[in-house]
């Protein structure tokens, strides 16, 4: 069963509070998913680990409900 974009979103606001989050169902069928994802909590942490954080968040429906998700992750900007 695919997963929801409210679904993806809830995991990402709950792991990362502060974070600017934009997704977009890449196929339309809730399985292929493009998310940006900005947050302090990836300031300083190198970007192979920032992806790890956000796969841990999806406490382990990568691969399962949520098929492919395109990952773009960043701090926010110094003076933002």
């Amino acid at each position: 069963m695919p997963m929801s974009v409210e679904t993806l979103r809830q995991h990402l606001v709950d792991a990362f509070a502060d974070a600017e989050i934009e997704i977009e169902d890449l196929a339309g069928d809730g399985d292929h998913y493009r998310a940006r994802i900005v947050s302090s909590a990836f300031a300083g942490v190198p970007r192979v680990r920032q992806h790890q954080m956000v796969y841990a968040a999806l406490k382990g429906q990568m691969g399962g409900e949520l098929h492919a998700l395109a990952l773009e992750t960043s701090a926010p900007e110094a003076g933002n």
